[in-house]
C-alpha cells in the first residue's frame, strides 16, 4: 500500500516503524535521492509532499515521502483535501507516502474516510500506565521476539521497573540479553541488579504521599529530578498508584465480597498482591483518594502548559500531602 498515516503517543514504537518502512522500501544506495522529508510546519509542506510522492525515484528501489508531525488529522484545508482526492488514487507503486502525527486524526472527518479508502492507518499509542496487564503481555511478547526467557517473577519486576516506558524496556531487554546467556527464564534476583527501576522512586513518591510525609516526598522529588527522571513520567506512575488505591476503596465501598471481581475491576493479575494492597490502605478514605486525581490532573495540565516542572511539582506534591494528613 503507498500511503500510511502513522500516529499515536508511543514515541519509540512510532519511530521504529517509520525506520523499518524506509529499510523495507528505500535502496540504501539511493537514499539521499529517494528518502524526502518535508519540514514540518511549512505551509505549503502537505501539497509539497503529494507532488514529491508523484516523483519517480532515481536509481533502484522506492521513494519514500515523509511529512511528520502532521494536522491534517485534525484540520485539513480545503485546497489540501481537494488535492489528496487528486493523488491518492493514482500514486505510483514505485512511490510511498508516510504521515505521521502524536495525535489521534478523527474519524469523522473527510480526511480521515479518504485517506481509510486508499492507504493505511496505523496507531502507536502507549498502553495506559494503570492497565498492567497490558503491561505485561507487551513485555512478554518483546522478550518472545528477543528469545529471552524470563522468570514470571522477573516480568512483575519489569512491569514495576519500565511502566509502559516501550523504549526504557528495551534498554533493560538489551542489557539483561547481554548478561543472561543461560538457557534457564533469568531470575528476579538477577534482574533486580540491572534494571534501573526509576518507576519504582516513583512508587515510593505515591506511598510518602498516602503517609502525609512532605519532607521525604519533596525529597524524592529532588531525587528523581536530579536522576533526569521526566516529570510528566512521575505523574504517570502516581495516577496509575493512586487509581488503583482508589478503585479498592471503591469496590469495598460498593459492598464487593468477591476477591475475583476486585482483582478483575482493578487489574491485579497477583491474587497475593490484593492482600498487601489491602494493608496499605489502612486509614485512608474514599474521598481523600477520590480527591487526589483532580489535583494530578492539574498537575499533568500545568507541566503540559510548559510551567516550571520543580515548582508544579513541589506544589501539587504539598496539596497532596495536605489531603492524607487530616482524618476524614
Amino acid at each position: 500500500m503507498p500511503a500510511y498515516f502513522f500516529w499515536g503517543d508511543n514515541e519509540f514504537e512510532l519511530q521504529a516503524a517509520i525506520r523499518a518502512l524506509q529499510h523495507q522500501v528505500v535502496d540504501p544506495g539511493w537514499a539521499n535521492f529517494n528518502c524526502d522529508v518535508i519540514a514540518p510546519g511549512l505551509t505549503n509542506g502537505p501539497i509539497q509532499a503529494l507532488n514529491q510522492a508523484m516523483t519517480p525515484p532515481f536509481g533502484l528501489g522506492q521513494r519514500l515521502v515523509w511529512l511528520p508531525d502532521t494536522g491534517l488529522g485534525q484540520r485539513c484545508p480545503e485546497e489540501v483535501l481537494v488535492e489528496l482526492e487528486r493523488t491518492l488514487p493514482v500514486l505510483p507503486s514505485t512511490s510511498v507516502l508516510l504521515l505521521s502525527s502524536p495525535n489521534k486524526p478523527d474519524a469523522r472527518s473527510k480526511f480521515f474516510k479518504l485517506f481509510k479508502q486508499y492507504g493505511e492507518i496505523r496507531e502507536f499509542s502507549l498502553i495506559p500506565p494503570w492497565k498492567t496487564a497490558l503491561i505485561r503481555q507487551q513485555i512478554e511478547q518483546v522478550a518472545r521476539q528477543r528469545a529471552i526467557a524470563l522468570a514470571p517473577q522477573t516480568i512483575d519486576l519489569l512491569v514495576e521497573a519500565v511502566g509502559n516506558d516501550t523504549r526504557q524496556l528495551h534498554l533493560e531487554l538489551d542489557k539483561l540479553q547481554i548478561y543472561w546467556t543461560h538457557p534457564q527464564p533469568l531470575p528476579p534476583e538477577v534482574a533486580a541488579d540491572l534494571v534501573t527501576s526509576s518507576t519504582h522512586t516513583s512508587l515510593q513518591l505515591a506511598t510518602a504521599i498516602k503517609q502525609a510525609d512532605a519532607g521525604k516526598a519533596l525529597l524524592l522529588v529532588e531525587d528523581l529530578l536530579n536522576r533526569n527522571e521526566p516529570a510528566l513520567r512521575m505523574v504517570a506512575t502516581l495516577v496509575s498508584q493512586f487509581r488503583l488505591w482508589l478503585w479498592l476503596r471503591v469496590m469495598e465501598a460498593a459492598g464487593s465480597q468477591s476477591e475475583a471481581e476486585i482483582l478483575a475491576a482493578a487489574e491485579i493479575n497477583n491474587p497475593k498482591r490484593l492482600y498487601f494492597l489491602k494493608q496499605e490502605l489502612r486509614g485512608i478514605s474514599l474521598e481523600q483518594l477520590q480527591r487526589t486525581l483532580p489535583l494530578l490532573l492539574e498537575l499533568e495540565a500545568d507541566l503540559k502548559l510548559g510551567r516550571d516542572q520543580r515548582a508544579a511539582l513541589h506544589t501539587a506534591v504539598i496539596q497532596l500531602c495536605a489531603l492524607f494528613s487530616r482524618s476524614d
